[in-house]
């Protein structure tokens, strides 16, 4: 089957599948980032990731990508290592499902980013709506003070909203680089940039070999986002980034369920509160799914 014969609904469940297994990675990292730190779990997993895709990939290959699409494979691979740095960063500091819901800021600002890099047209609710889910950064962040999580928190949850905005412009660039990549290709030299960028910062920071009993959470946790990667490369090359950005909603479950059964976080009645604002917000500005055209436009 080609591109345009699979349905706006099927994009739109693989890319929920996609979120599903990205928010067990997001688990597994957390516990990763607090038994080693922030900079060796990044290393590690995506030189890891770097193996795994290679031998999916490389066999595989006809061609070493153009031009035009590495620059759009190292633009997108520079991005995810500054925004993976901050979220996981801020994960190691705040709740997980604290995380996610500020998180969940980045599907509207895509919308926003959407339609002034990819032409696509948003409804005139979005403004209102922006107003709502902001609403709710600030309920979750009074909660965050009424709970007194301490300074680290507070730091950590702003490094999650700046790494936000970072992840609502890799959904406009992930939109824009599955109209020219297969998802194997994507996936492995993300993996690859991500790696070499945090190569380059090894000497300022010294990562260790990590003991042998994390390897077999790393190769999972790479498994894992490799897995995520690319259900959501085969998503964005059917359907629009505006459509899709909705999938990102369904990762706060998760969060609740795994921080509840892996760390023992409990989710206050602020970010419960909190994030239903901003998920409020995120599907009123958002386009109906009818209305979402699977064409394809080469926005290269």
């Amino acid at each position: 089957m080609t591109r345009d014969a699979y349905s706006p609904a099927t994009a739109f469940m693989v890319g929920v599948l996609g979120i599903a297994l990205f928010s067990g990675m997001d688990a597994v990292m957390k516990g990763l980032v607090l038994a080693i730190g922030t900079i060796a779990t990044m290393f590690w997993r995506n030189l890891t990731g770097i193996v795994l895709s290679g031998a999916l990939y490389l066999p595989r290959r006809k061609a070493w990508p153009a031009a035009s699409t590495m620059r759009i494979h190292v633009a997108r691979g520079v991005l995810s290592a500054a925004m993976g740095f901050l979220f996981f960063w801020g994960l190691g500091r705040v709740p997980l499902a604290q995380a996610v819901a500020l998180a969940f800021i980045a599907p509207l600002i895509a919308l926003f980013l959407a339609a002034l890099i990819l032409k696509e047209e948003i409804g005139g609710r979005t403004i209102g709506a922006s107003f709502i889910a902001f609403a709710g950064v600030v309920v979750i962040f009074v909660g965050q003070a009424h709970a007194d999580l301490g300074r680290e928190a507070t730091i950590g949850s702003v490094a999650i909203l700046v790494s936000a905005v970072l992840y609502a412009l890799n959904i406009i660039i992930m939109r824009r680089q599955a109209l020219v990549a297969d998802p194997l290709e994507i996936t492995f030299f993300q993996s690859l940039i991500v790696t070499t960028i945090l190569l380059l910062a090894l000497p300022f920071v010294g990562v260790q070999v990590p003991p042998l009993a994390q390897w077999p959470w790393l190769l999972f946790a790479a498994a894992l986002a490799i897995a995520s990667m690319l259900l959501l490369s085969w998503a964005y090359a059917r359907a629009q980034a505006s459509y899709l950005a909705a999938t990102e909603y369904t990762a706060f479950l998760w969060a609740m369920l795994f921080g509840w059964l892996f760390f023992d976080e409990g989710v206050s009645w602020f970010t419960l509160g909190g994030a239903l604002m901003i998920v409020a917000g995120c599907i009123l500005a958002a386009r109906k799914p009818q209305d979402a055209s699977p064409a394809l436009e080469a926005a290269t």
